[in-house]
């Protein structure tokens, strides 16, 4: 019964999210060379980046932490995202855009730093992680 549910989540995900399915197919061939597995119906991919992101049926982590607890913790904040895109499809770009902006622009990492405020605060990561916990019933960040 599970594949049948990780089928229906690709056949979503290569629909209703499309348009970040391509966007994360493009990051996979860039980053081909680097390890890949499978992560309950995602494509998850250890990257020499410092940071995670996800994009429709793709995961990206930090490379070689896969057995850290760390990186655990934020491949499932990731799938979290993963079911943000799945059920918001084209929509996504909204919560998308905001993660994105809230976790790289200079302005909010300087603003978390110094009010000492987590990560997990910002709506869109408090969401992705509250998905990623219910589903693989493991600790997010």
């Amino acid at each position: 019964m599970k594949y049948i549910g990780y089928l229906l989540f690709i056949l979503i995900q290569c629909t209703w999210g499309l348009g970040q399915t391509l966007l994360g197919l493009v990051l996979f061939c860039i980053h081909r060379a680097s390890p890949h597995t499978f992560y309950k119906g995602c494509v998850h991919t250890e990257w020499k980046m410092d940071g995670g992101i996800s994009l429709g049926l793709f995961i990206f982590t930090p490379e070689g932490g896969g057995n850290s607890e760390w990186n655990s913790r934020l491949t499932v904040h990731e799938y979290g995202h993963a079911w943000q895109s799945l059920l918001l499809g084209p929509f996504y770009i909204i919560p998308g855009l905001a993660s994105l902006c809230w976790s790289r622009m200079n302005y909010f990492q300087r603003m978390r730093r110094e009010k000492n405020i987590p990560y997990s605060d910002f709506w869109t990561e408090r969401w992705a992680n509250w998905w990623g916990e219910k589903l693989t019933g493991r600790p997010s960040i």
